[in-house]
C-alpha cells in the first residue's frame, strides 16, 4: 500500500511516516519513481510505535525496543531477553521525569499562592 493509504489506516500523518523510516522504525519498499510501498504488517508495527511513544519512549529507544516485543490483543509482550531490563531503565526514566514534574508543580503553587495573599495587587511607593 502507499503512504497515503498507510495514513489513513493507521491515522498517522505521512510526515511521520516518513519521519519514523528516517529513524529507522519502518522500511517501505520502494518501488519505482521511489514510492513507498508499505506491507500489511507495517499497519501493526506503526499501532505499536504509537503505542511506545505513547508510554514516553524517544525513537532512539523504540529502535532498539521495536523488533523485541509482539502484540498480543491490547498488549505489548517483549519476547527478547533483554527488553525487559531496557523498559525498567525507561520506567525509571520516566518515573524520575514525573517527580521532577510534581516538583515543579508545587513550587509553582506555592508563588501562585503567594501572589493571591491579600497584599497582592500593591506596589510599594
Amino acid at each position: 500500500m502507499r503512504i497515503g493509504e498507510m495514513s489513513r489506516r493507521t491515522g498517522v500523518h505521512a510526515r511521520l511516516l516518513r519521519y519514523y523510516e528516517e529513524q529507522g522504525l519502518l522500511t517501505p519498499e520502494r518501488g519505482s519513481g521511489s514510492y513507498r510501498s508499505y506491507r500489511e504488517e507495517d499497519v501493526e508495527t506503526v499501532r505499536r510505535i504509537r503505542r511506545l511513544l505513547a508510554a514516553g519512549l524517544s525513537t532512539a529507544s523504540i529502535a532498539l525496543i521495536l523488533p523485541c516485543v509482539r502484540t498480543d490483543g491490547p498488549r505489548l509482550v517483549p519476547v527478547c531477553e533483554d527488553t525487559v531490563a531496557a523498559l525498567r531503565r525507561e520506567h525509571a526514566r520516566v518515573s524520575g521525569a514525573i517527580d521532577e514534574l510534581r516538583a515543579s508543580k508545587e513550587m509553582l503553587e506555592h508563588v501562585i499562592q503567594a501572589g493571591a495573599g491579600p497584599a497582592a495587587g500593591t506596589v510599594d511607593a
